[in-house]
């Protein structure tokens, strides 16, 4: 086991960590502090540009209502 010291800014140097790594800070009922290392998560696909153009396709961007409804509901007319 090995030991390391906190400086000033109470940083340590772990070994087997990399720049960039998430670890989770516990602490058990002795009062240790346990760190478990947190896998990334995988990024999300993209939608292809197929699947976007039947997303705007079957929700289009533009208002149901006519004008004259979507001022009333509005303002309150």
């Amino acid at each position: 086991m090995s030991t390391t010291i906190a400086d000033q800014k109470r940083r340590v140097v772990l070994p087997g960590v990399q720049p960039g790594d998430v670890l989770s800070v516990n602490r058990d009922s002795a009062g240790r502090l346990v760190l478990v290392r947190l896998l990334p998560e995988r990024p999300k696909r993209r939608p292809q540009a197929r699947q976007v153009a039947k997303a705007l396709r079957e929700s289009p961007l533009r208002p149901t209502l006519s004008w004259n409804e979507l001022k009333r509901a509005t303002r309150g007319l």
